[in-house]
C-alpha cells in the first residue's frame, strides 16, 4: 500500500527516511520547518511536496505524520499540530516513550523508531535497519507496520522501554565508540600521525565482535593484565588528565569485567 506522507522536521533522520518512503513508493506531501527557508530547501527534492512553517496541516492528504525533530521538541510540538481527521502522528525517538504524543489532537499515536546513525549525503541501506514500532491502537499498529515493512526488512513491535534500552546500548556501541575514535585521532594527530593507520585494525576489531561476539573479541593489555603497559600509557597521557581519566576508567572496568569469568 502506498501512503502519503507528511514530514515534520529537517534534520539527518528526516533526510533519510523521506527519501527511503519516496523510493519505495509513498509520497511525501508536506515538509515543515519553522524556518520556511529549509523547508523549501528539503522540499526541492520532492516532487509534491508543499513546504510550510505552519503546523497546520487540515487540508493536507496525508495519512501518516512523522515528527522527526529532537527529544526535547517532541512534546512542545505534537500539542500544536493541526491533523487531518483520522491521521497518524509519530515520533521517531529512541529514548522518548510514546506518551509524549499525548496532547497530540489524535488518537492514532505511534512511534516509527529506526536504528542507525544518520548524516545528511551519507547513503545507507535502509532494507538492513531495524525499525521499531509501537502504536496506541490497531489501526496505526496495521499502517506502521505496512509502512515498515516497504522500506525495511527488519520490522518489530518494541515497547518504550524496550527502545529505552536498545537506545542506551546504541549510545555505547555507536556514540561513545565514535566519540573513542576522535580520541584516537586527536593522539596520533599530536605526534603528526595519520589516522588512517588504524583503519586494518577497526575493520577487523567491528568484524571481529560481530561474529564472535565483542566479549570474545577482546584483547588489549587490560584483559591480560599487563599493568606495566597500562602505566605506560597512562605516563604518556600525564598532560592530558581528561583522556586519562577515560583510559583509567575504561581499562579498570576491563580488569573488572574479565576477573570475574
Amino acid at each position: 500500500m502506498s501512503y502519503q506522507i507528511g514530514i515534520i522536521g529537517t534534520g539527518n533522520v528526516a533526510w533519510h527516511l523521506a527519501r527511503a518512503f519516496e523510493n519505495a513508493g509513498h509520497v511525501i506531501t508536506d515538509i515543515y520547518n519553522r524556518d520556511i527557508s529549509k523547508s523549501k530547501n528539503f522540499a526541492l527534492d520532492f516532487f509534491n511536496a508543499h513546504p510550510t512553517n505552519k503546523l497546520n496541516f487540515d487540508n493536507s492528504s496525508a495519512q501518516i505524520f512523522i515528527l522527526a525533530v529532537s527529544d526535547d521538541a517532541i512534546v512542545e510540538i505534537a500539542p500544536e499540530i493541526i491533523l487531518p481527521e483520522n491521521a497518524i502522528l509519530v515520533h521517531t525517538s529512541g529514548s522518548v516513550a510514546m506518551s509524549a504524543l499525548g496532547y497530540a489532537r489524535t488518537e492514532n499515536q505511534g512511534v516509527f523508531y529506526p536504528l542507525q546513525t544518520f548524516s545528511k549525503g551519507k547513503a545507507v541501506d535502509f532494507s538492513e535497519i531495524p525499525i521499531g514500532i509501537e502504536a496506541e491502537n490497531n489501526m496505526t499498529e496495521n499502517a506502521l507496520n505496512s509502512l515498515a515493512k516497504s522500506v525495511s526488512n527488519k520490522v518489530q513491535l518494541m515497547d518504550s522501554r524496550d527502545r529505552r534500552t536498545i537506545h542506551l546500548a546504541a549510545v555505547f556501541a555507536c556514540n561513545f565508540t565514535n566519540h573513542l575514535f576522535t580520541i584516537s585521532k586527536g593522539i596520533l594527530e599530536n605526534r603528526n600521525l595519520n589516522f588512517g593507520l588504524l583503519e586494518p585494525l577497526i575493520i577487523e576489531t567491528l568484524s571481529k565482535s560481530l561474529e564472535i561476539g565483542p566479549n570474545n573479541a577482546q584483547t588489549g593489555p587490560a584483559k591480560r593484565g599487563d599493568f606495566e603497559t597500562l602505566d605506560k600509557h597512562f605516563q604518556t597521557l600525564s598532560s592530558n588528565p581528561d583522556i586519562a581519566e577515560i583510559y583509567r576508567s575504561i581499562s579498570q572496568n576491563i580488569i573488572d569485567f574479565y576477573a570475574e569469568e
